[in-house]
């Protein structure tokens, strides 16, 4: 439940309004005033800058709680980067990397003609550029569009050595505007899971969000959950059943967060899905797990402070809101994102959309996993303990992103770069090569 960066980016994550065409002039300089103020609390005078865009939806108060969020999550502020001016379609981006304690943030500003800020987003920087695989390794990447024509969608597979067919599996997102590898923080699990499952002779399909490279397609703000996520990954399973090399009887499609939460709908409409793979897959409604979660969060110092309950009884309004039926703008939405598409995926009940299906499933939790937690797991035991066609898999050590650690699971440490358990892997190979 990536929205795990829309969802629990939680705190930190503001909508970055559409852009419009940019001067860059002063850019550089007003970014780093913005962040003076901040860094003084003088919020009233950040928002100064603001142009019509932000104010309304980003008030003041909002970024006091947004600010005061950080140093309880990522430590103490050391520092900042150099300033990085670039242009984004007719709008100026500035980048500044914020140093703290235990993370790296980077700070993300936007300008319009004007020269007023039209966009503000804070979240973990990008960790380095992936290694090419080994020139002795196993297996080979290429380039593998999902869709034709302009509104497809850019993807890796990871193809083993080799003629084939090889069976395979489509890689489906947690929430958020996710690239290929799902890059969350200093970690791209998806990366990990798909080269890993080549070494053990198995094709992985892994491609970019549509949120992530093609956010015109939602510029009316009319979309649902199935636009986001399920009918990219039908058509991913469709695109890869066609290809060569690959056994289009043995596709599978492995979802972790909220990608979990949709696989049954994509094996469902697609026909062809060989089995599930459900990693960290939500079992109750979205909204409930958006309010625990930032609960969980705002909790983990042993107090809440003022600031901190203020935001949580705003997002629990918000979701209030969604769910009262009535129409809402979305300047009063969790994460100011339509209303409509809060409905469609809270009103998502996974456990019931699997039952119909006779595919094999199998079921992946970590133990230290702090977004999708162990009420989740147990609903999925509870409602598939007597089934055959389930197989399930818990590993006390892991988090959310499947990577080894110690203590109770924290958001700071998905900037500490770490790779996908080896062991969960292998468990993956097995169980897809004995079906």
């Amino acid at each position: 439940m990536n929205r795990q960066f829309r969802n629990m980016l939680l705190a930190i994550a503001m909508l970055l309004p559409t852009f419009a065409s940019a001067a860059v002039a002063n850019a550089a300089s007003t970014a780093t005033t913005l962040l003076d103020r901040l860094d003084a609390g003088k919020f009233d005078d950040a928002v100064a800058e603001f142009g019509p865009e932000m104010k309304s939806p980003v008030p003041a108060e909002k970024l006091r709680q947004v600010w005061a969020s950080l140093p309880a999550q990522f430590g103490t502020a050391t520092g900042r980067g150099e300033a990085e001016i670039s242009e984004q379609g007719s709008a100026t981006l500035v980048q500044i990397r914020l140093h703290y304690a235990h993370g790296e943030l980077v700070a993300k500003v936007a300008f319009g003609a004007d020269g007023k800020i039209i966009g503000f987003l804070i979240q973990p920087a990008p960790p380095p550029a992936a290694p090419a695989p080994a020139a002795d390794a196993s297996y080979r990447e290429i380039d593998f569009a999902v869709g034709s024509g302009e509104t497809s969608l850019p993807g890796t597979l990871a193809l083993p050595n080799g003629e084939g067919p090889f069976p395979a599996v489509v890689l489906v997102h947690g929430s958020g505007p996710q690239d290929r590898d799902e890059t969350i923080g200093a970690n791209r699990p998806f990366l990990d899971i798909a080269r890993g499952l080549a070494e053990h002779g198995i094709a992985v399909l892994r491609y970019e969000k549509r949120t992530k490279v093609r956010p015109q397609d939602y510029a009316d703000g009319k979309y649902t959950v199935d636009d986001e996520t399920t009918n990219d990954a039908v058509a991913a399973v469709a695109a890869l059943s066609n290809a060569p090399s690959i056994d289009p009887k043995r596709i599978y499609v492995l979802g972790h967060s909220q990608g979990g939460l949709m696989a049954p709908r994509v094996a469902a409409r697609s026909g062809h899905v060989a089995g599930l793979i459900l990693l960290a897959a939500p079992a109750r409604p979205i909204l409930d797990l958006l309010s625990e979660q930032n609960h969980h969060l705002a909790e983990l110092d042993g107090k809440v402070s003022p600031e901190e309950q203020q935001f949580l009884d705003d997002l629990d309004h918000r979701i209030a809101r969604v769910r009262s039926g009535a129409d809402v703008p979305v300047t009063d939405t969790p994460m100011n994102l339509p209303a409509a598409y809060w409905r469609s995926v809270d009103s998502v009940d996974p456990i019931a959309e699997a039952k119909p299906l006779r595919q094999p499933m199998l079921l992946l939790q970590g133990g230290r996993d702090m977004q999708v937690v162990d009420a989740d797991w147990q609903r999925w035991q509870s409602a598939y303990a007597h089934d055959s066609r389930a197989t399930f898999r818990h590993y006390p050590a892991l988090n959310h992103l499947a990577i080894a650690g110690s203590g109770p699971g924290t958001v700071a440490e998905y900037n500490t770069p770490g790779h996908v358990d080896s062991t969960l892997i292998a468990d993956l190979a097995t169980w897809i090569n004995a079906h």
